[in-house]
Parts: C-alpha cells; structure tokens; sequence
C-alpha cells in the first residue's frame, strides 16, 4: 500500500462552495477549513486553488486534497468530466502545493483530449511527490484508474454519473461499492465519499475497510444541512 499524507481511519473534511452560495468566494470558505481542522479534521479536500498556498503556509503537516470543478457546474453534469477535468488544471492543483491531486476517473473521454493515463504520467513526471486521488462511479471505472497508475481510489462519483444513477443509493454511500473496491484492490487505499451524513455511516465505512472516509455537506454546507432538518417540520 503506497505511503499517503494521513494515517488509516482518517476523518477528511471536504470544504467546497459553488457559485450563487453565500459561502462562495468568500473569506468564511477559509474560516470553515481553520474550524474543522480546529474540530480534529486529518487532511482537506478543496476545490478552491486559491485556498491551497494560505493553508499550507497555516498547516504545513496538513495533508490537501485538491480539485477543480467549473463555475458554474454543468446542468448536465452526469454526463461530463468536471472534476480536474484537464492536465492544466491537475498541473495547477500541484503547483499550487495540494498533497493529493483528485480527479474524475471514469472511462468518459476528457474535455482536453487527454486520457488519464496521459495525464497522471504528466503530472506525476513533472511533481513526483504529488498523489493521485481516482473519483470513481464504478467497480469498471477503478480498474481502469488502477492499471493507469492512480494512488488511491474513492467512491464520490458513485451514483452521479449516467451510468451510477440508477444503481447507488439516493440519500446514503454506496456502501455496495465500496464493499467491492475494498475486496478488488486490497493494496490500494480506498476512500469512502459521497452522502454520509451520520457518524453511523463513517463508522460503517472504517469497518468495512475503508482507508478514510471524507465529509462535506453534513459539516461544511449550512443550506443542505438546514434542508435536512427542515424535512421534520412537514412529518
């Protein structure tokens, strides 16, 4: 198993904001990555490149996982590549300083023309010490994110592609998946990522075998988790 920045059984925040929301571009987007990281967090996962530098100068030990994603995320976004969806935007995450580089790994052709393969053997050619990160959707799409070479696996894209939508829970990880990546590439960390809303579920997922397990909206995304507790008031 390659040597990661976290330890086994890590808690990794996700702390992102799209366009429109309060939180996006704004200083609080920093201030919710200091209280999380005040809260016990292990390592970051951003997609602010901006954020990486400044975080890095406060945490130097801190692990960050960085990405891209366009503003505005597409309306169709099931159907198309937007996580580092190009070597640009990979080659940018690691000059920035990210620890890990995470990026869309399924088998869909890449708005760059690049394929993943070509692109981790470029990132990785000109910033050895930076890791890829595969976000996969499937069992299909982590095989071929393995034989190209990527450091560690994680389930976020698991029921938001086309091809996922249908098969993975709506409302809770895909436990089914990450069940089956833990079971194929024992050699590989695996990171559980998407949906997980309970302590319950991370709990869960460390059981299972999973390497780490990263939160976003339950701890960093007011609107959704406000949204969530709404839902008892039309009981």
């Amino acid at each position: 198993m390659p040597s990661l920045p976290f330890p086994p059984r890590s808690l990794i925040v996700s702390v992102q904001a799209s366009q429109g929301e309060p939180l996006y571009p704004t200083p609080i987007l920093e201030a919710l990555c200091h209280s999380v990281v005040a809260g016990g967090a292990m390592g970051l996962r951003i997609a602010t490149p901006a954020l990486i530098p400044v975080l890095k100068q406060a945490y130097p030990q801190l692990p960050i996982i960085a990405l891209t994603k366009p503003e505005p995320i597409p309306a169709s976004a099931e159907n198309h590549v937007y996580i580092t969806a190009t070597l640009a935007d990979a080659l940018l995450l690691a000059q920035a300083g990210a620890d890990v580089v995470a990026l869309d790994a399924t088998q869909r052709n890449r708005p760059d023309g690049f394929s993943l393969r070509e692109v981790i053997t470029q990132l990785k050619a000109k910033f050895p010490a930076v890791l890829v990160m595969a976000d996969v959707d499937s069992l299909a799409s982590a095989t071929y994110a393995h034989t190209c070479g990527v450091d560690m696996i994680s389930t976020t894209l698991a029921g938001y592609t086309t091809e996922t939508q249908a098969t993975s829970p709506k409302n809770s990880p895909d436990f089914a998946l990450l069940t089956a990546l833990i079971s194929a590439f024992p050699t590989v960390p695996i990171i559980a990522e998407g949906r997980f809303w309970d302590v319950s579920e991370v709990a869960k997922a460390l059981t299972l075998g999973a390497y780490g397990v990263v939160v976003g909206s339950a701890i960093t995304r007011p609107h959704h988790i406000t949204a969530r507790f709404l839902t008892a008031t039309t009981c």
